[in-house]
């Protein structure tokens, strides 16, 4: 399966090893996108790189670990050096060890804030010069249903913040990139079948999701949304996409 529309683009996924940007980087495969994938796990990689080139699929892995902002330009550098070009950012790497405030998570609170928000600029700054000289391009940011409210009980003030500020950067970089043509698209899912509650330590919050767990979505959902937005024509410039389980209210 091919859509000519996607074939030949050149694709970058950060967190690239599992959920969301597995499944993306093996639909865009299908769909004939040239593919860079960067994450901390170059076992997944590796696995997933095997995957995608025994369906015929073109693909790069690098390790990388977003917060450090030299893996990040690592992941740039030796992408252009292999495709020539970075059609598509797909700023996917994110943690979200939910606690409330006052159990005072003070690392956690870092980490989020170094890979939700630190991360998704430096691969933004890393990318911008290339898609700058092309005159193109398209950045990606996943953010989440929490960067557009703070859900009740869930202890999300912090990694709400973090998806906030996703969408406050996509937009303000939408503003200042019109004048090259680079296009940019927010992706705010809702609860999705990934790794991410994984790293949810307090039984009050984990008890609490349970319910939300249930109806998650698969992320090959998220990916084919994805997928849309990159497939539009060039002069259409989706901004933001919302996708949430049938049965999700909040």
């Amino acid at each position: 399966m091919t859509d000519e529309s996607i074939r030949g683009k050149v694709v970058i996924i950060t967190g690239a090893s599992s959920g969301i940007g597995k499944a993306t980087a093996i639909h865009l495969a299908q769909l004939g996108a040239r593919l860079s994938l960067g994450a901390r796990r170059m076992d997944s990689l590796e696995n997933i790189r095997q995957e995608i080139e025994n369906s015929g699929g073109e693909v790069l892995i690098t390790r990388t670990d977003v917060t450090q902002r030299a893996d990040v330009r690592r992941l740039i550098d030796k992408t252009i050096e292999s495709y020539g070009r970075i059609d598509v950012l797909v700023n996917n790497a994110g943690i979200m060890p939910l606690s409330r405030i006052d159990k005072l998570q003070f690392d956690e609170w870092d980490q989020m804030i170094d890979t939700n928000i630190k991360g998704v600029l430096y691969a933004i700054g890393a990318v911008v010069p290339q898609m700058k000289a092309q005159k193109s391009g398209h950045v990606i940011n996943i953010a989440s249903l929490a960067g557009h409210r703070v859900p009740v009980n869930s202890g999300s003030a912090v990694y709400s913040a973090t998806k906030f500020a996703v969408r406050a950067i996509s937009e303000g970089f939408r503003q200042e990139v019109k004048p090259y043509r680079i296009r940019t698209t927010i992706i705010s899912p809702g609860a999705t079948e990934t790794e991410l509650p994984d790293r949810v330590t307090d039984p009050d919050i984990k008890k609490n999701m349970q319910g939300l767990l249930d109806l998650a979505i698969s992320p090959d959902s998220v990916a084919r949304a994805i997928a849309y937005a990159i497939s539009q024509p060039e002069a259409y410039d989706i901004n933001e996409i919302l996708i949430r389980p049938n049965g999700q209210v909040n």
